[in-house]
């Protein structure tokens, strides 16, 4: 795999802090009273069944949705107090890598990955720069023309994850981005992943995926009915 450049000039915006945060739908609590400290650079999975609120929490981290009550806190700013014009700008600092890739199927590999300066405003040169030099890192420059239909799912997965990572956020959001992939396409990945946390970039992983988690022995957050059931610096899969 090609090395990541990593970026030492990291600010202190990745640090993110939930505080008595609780979210419900209707009557029932999705996340109730979640109290909760991430650091700048640490790479940690999110665990839990079905239902136990690991979705919603990551949700909450992109402002599409609110919390019902508690504050959050990336770096120095309450992202619950965000005016709507502003939250284009603070997404910004946010990749998320999604289970079923959510590419547009019209546009190809590469612009899937150049829309993401798009709407940043970049330049069509620093664009198509920026756009080649993600590709080659994840190792689908070849795949630059195609479509989403003619790749295979790995080869979805890193369209998306060059997507998510094109801007270079402080932050990277992972939902279940190995569900639907055969074992060893779901290692490219993690490897991958892992390579993007070493940037200095926070990465937060949703995942079922026990074999996974027990491998890379990182920071576990088990979720249960809304609640932290445990949370284990160097956890395994329980």
């Amino acid at each position: 795999m090609v090395k990541l450049r990593k970026q030492s000039s990291r600010q202190s915006s990745a640090m993110i802090s939930f505080q008595n945060v609780s979210k419900k739908f209707g009557s029932a609590f999705a996340l109730e009273d979640i109290n909760l400290e991430i650091k700048q650079g640490e790479f940690v999975f999110i665990v839990g069944p079905s239902g136990a609120g690991k979705s919603t929490l990551l949700r909450i981290l992109t402002r599409e949705i609110l919390p019902s009550e508690g504050k959050v806190v990336i770096g120095h700013e309450d992202i619950t107090k965000i005016k709507d014009s502003s939250i284009p700008h603070f997404r910004r600092q946010v990749g998320v890598v999604f289970q079923d890739f959510k590419l547009l199927d019209d546009r190809t590999v590469f612009e899937n990955v150049a829309l993401t300066l798009e709407v940043q405003g970049k330049s069509d040169g620093e664009t198509a720069k920026m756009v080649e030099h993600t590709l080659k890192l994840v190792e689908i420059w070849d795949k630059r023309n195609l479509f989403p239909r003619q790749l295979s799912g790995g080869e979805q997965q890193r369209t998306a994850i060059a997507r998510a990572i094109v801007g270079k956020p402080d932050i990277v959001l992972a939902d279940e981005p190995t569900g639907d992939l055969d074992p060893k396409t779901a290692w490219g990945v993690i490897q991958l992943l892992n390579e993007i946390n070493s940037w200095g970039t926070t990465v937060l992983m949703a995942t079922h995926n026990q074999e996974i988690v027990n491998t890379l022995k990182r920071r576990v957050i088990k979720l249960k009915s809304g609640k932290i059931a445990s949370d284990n610096k160097e956890g395994k899969y329980e």
